[in-house]
């Protein structure tokens, strides 16, 4: 079993930045991958980042391509996703993920387990 904890949402103003931590506990954290999606309101939950188990591999969707950076520190058992130039559209719970596999991925069959969220809002 894997508990995962985000924090570091909340309000901002377009073009802001935030830092959003997912911390892990239960499991070889090192050894998985890692993965942030996201849900607005209305919409389905699309993926936002992932991160391989060692960090060499990142993959992001186009929407956040240059915008946001994922990372890990694997000795803190935490992942992290900074967002700069936020803009209203990114507004969203965002969910961090355990992958199943050490390999990043977007397809959310292949995480495990997931956070509760954290609420991101973005105001124009």
């Amino acid at each position: 079993q894997v508990q995962l904890v985000e924090s570091g949402g909340g309000l901002v103003q377009a073009g802001g930045s935030l830092r959003l931590s997912c911390a892990a506990s239960g499991r070889t954290f090192s050894s998985s991958g890692m993965g942030w999606f996201r849900q607005a309101p209305g919409k389905e939950r699309e993926f936002v980042a992932a991160i391989s188990w060692y960090g060499g591999y990142t993959d992001y969707a186009d929407s956040v391509q240059g915008r946001f950076t994922i990372s890990r520190d694997n000795a803190k058992n935490t992942v992290y996703l900074q967002m700069n130039s936020l803009k209203p559209e990114d507004t969203a719970v965002y969910y961090c993920a355990f992958a199943r596999d050490t390999i990043a991925t977007s397809h959310p069959n292949d995480y495990d387990y997931w956070g509760q969220g954290t609420q991101v809002t973005v105001s124009s």
